[in-house]
């Protein structure tokens, strides 16, 4: 397993304020998305499995806020119900080479992918927004608030890639890695 990119401490604070608006109404946020659509987080990806659209990739890893999800949730988000499941290490607070290829890789295929995480998918929504069209949605989960639903366009693309430029690291390969322009 080899980590790209590692969030350090002082960057913390620039993920607080969420890349786009805070919704508590699934139905809304799913009349409202763009192609592909992504989830990342249980919670997220349970709730729009429910409200019976599967994603055209999901990111989870069995935990919400820091703890297990619960039966239900783990239960809810069946494999079956995706074309392909691939599973991957990314530990605590960091980018690995192979999250970042599973979402590139994703998004590529047009295959609805699901990404079952072991260790934490918090950063990733950063390299999906990154990476995705614009006009694409990635949504992920804004603790004790709601869902983010990120449309993409150049404004967030650059915002995001900003911040990933300032992650410990190579930042040089994440861009490689997700097909972006970078010096």
């Amino acid at each position: 397993m080899t980590v790209v990119l590692e969030l350090q401490s002082a960057l913390r604070a620039d993920l607080k304020d969420p890349f786009g608006p805070v919704s508590t109404d699934t139905t809304a946020v799913l009349e409202a998305a763009g192609t592909p659509f992504v989830t990342v987080g249980d919670i997220v990806t349970y709730h729009t499995l429910e409200a019976g659209r599967v994603p055209d990739l999901a990111v989870v890893d069995e935990r919400t806020e820091r703890a297990a999800v619960d039966d239900e949730v783990s239960a809810g988000i069946e494999d079956d119900r995706f074309d392909r499941v691939r599973a991957i290490e990314n530990p605590p607070g960091t980018l690995t080479a192979a999250l970042l290829e599973a979402l590139v890789d994703a998004l590529a295929t047009g295959e609805k992918t699901l990404v079952r995480v072991d260790g934490e998918e918090d950063l990733a929504a950063l390299p999906a927004i990154a990476a995705a069209p614009d006009g694409a949605s990635v949504c992920y989960g804004q603790p004790g608030e709601g869902v983010v639903h990120v449309t993409v366009d150049p404004r967030v693309r650059e915002r995001v890639v900003d911040l990933l430029g300032r992650m410990d690291g190579d930042p040089p390969r994440a861009f490689d890695a997700l097909g972006l322009d970078r010096e």
